[in-house]
């Protein structure tokens, strides 16, 4: 709890630094709801986080994380535009205006919090990771001496081979591309001996575009973990406070015991945290601009955290991916939602 804390004060002291929008602009919700939708920045295709299925529809741990905003803002999970962009172009896409919100994989940092930008509060912790065919007989960072490394432009990734490399006197070689799909398709190409990126985008990487997933480890690159988080536009402190509740319900959805399937069971609780975040006492919500079944109305069409990161990436979908620092502090994991009251 004191660590989030700590954290959401150095980007509020931080935020006060950046660009303000000007007291005469429209705010970002009053422009979202005249357009009559969510404007979400996405990844190119990184299934279990953020790519369309067969029919078009956008599905993933990201995806639903704009999902729970545009259901606080409109009451419509649907009422979302996805964008895809390139490592590079998602902060940009962000400063300009050109998206609302970006939860694509993205990792908190203090350089991007000096950027014009503010993050809200993670939805997901992980490591950054290399995968390399079994047969490159490696199994850890250090190993790596001499070796290619695939990397997308634009990310977290080049400082840490960097790092790795000059920690371990490793003389890595980077292979830089400026698309996702670019990177990886070379790497099983053969052009570069390993692959760098988020531990679970590996994961996804692998159960997706491997001809056999078994001949790929995934190891650590450092000891770091990484908090992914969404991230909103400095200057209106509104709109990011709307996005960090979004992805707060769902949380506390799960710490309430509260799914998709028994909400309607709740709502003769007599509990009064349980009672506020269905929005059966007034004035949370609305002190956001929000209905003050906000929260309620995001477990009822999305499911929580825990339902959403079981069908997406957990033990429901094909990556498998276990709760591990993702779990709720309960259950010995980071994820510590905010009080509801």
């Amino acid at each position: 709890m004191k660590l989030r804390t700590v954290l959401l004060s150095c980007v509020a002291a931080v935020g006060l630094a950046a660009t303000a929008i000007p007291a005469s602009a429209k705010s970002l919700l009053e422009t979202a709801r005249e357009r009559g939708n969510l404007i979400c920045g996405s990844s190119q295709g990184t299934p279990g986080f953020g790519a369309p299925d067969s029919n078009g529809y956008w599905r993933g741990l990201d995806i639903d994380i704009c999902r729970a905003v545009a259901v606080a803002v409109f009451g419509d999970k649907d009422k979302v535009q996805f964008v895809p962009l390139t490592g590079q172009q998602r902060i940009p896409a962000l400063q300009t205006g050109e998206v609302d919100v970006l939860p694509r994989t993205f990792t908190w940092t203090l350089s991007r919090s000096a950027s014009g930008i503010d993050f809200t509060t993670p939805n997901f912790y992980d490591y950054t990771g290399f995968m390399v065919k079994k047969d490159l007989g490696v199994t850890k960072a250090e190993d790596l001496k001499g070796a290619s490394v695939c990397v997308q432009t634009g990310s977290t990734t080049e400082i840490v081979v960097e790092d790795v490399s000059r920690q371990y006197d490793l003389g890595l070689k980077t292979v830089v591309f400026d698309n996702t799909q670019g990177t990886r398709q070379a790497f099983f190409s053969g052009r570069c001996d390993a692959l760098i990126t988020d531990a679970s985008a590996l994961a996804s990487v692998r159960a997706t575009m491997a001809k056999n997933p078994d001949d790929y480890i995934i190891f650590p690159a450092t000891k770091y973990m990484e908090a992914l988080t969404p991230a909103v536009r400095s200057g209106d402190d509104q709109w990011r406070k709307i996005v960090f509740w979004s992805i707060e319900a769902l949380e506390e959805g799960e710490l309430l015991g509260i799914t998709s399937q028994n909400i309607d069971s709740f709502k003769d609780s007599k509990d009064p945290a349980v009672r506020r975040f269905l929005g059966l006492e007034p004035g949370l919500g609305t002190s956001l601009g929000l209905s003050d079944d906000f929260a309620a109305n995001i477990i009822r069409q999305l499911g929580n955290y825990g339902q959403i990161f079981d069908r997406t990436v957990g033990k429901d979908s094909p990556l498998k991916i276990e709760r591990g620092p993702n779990a709720l502090y309960s259950a010995g994991g980071l994820m510590f939602p905010m009080a509801f009251e």
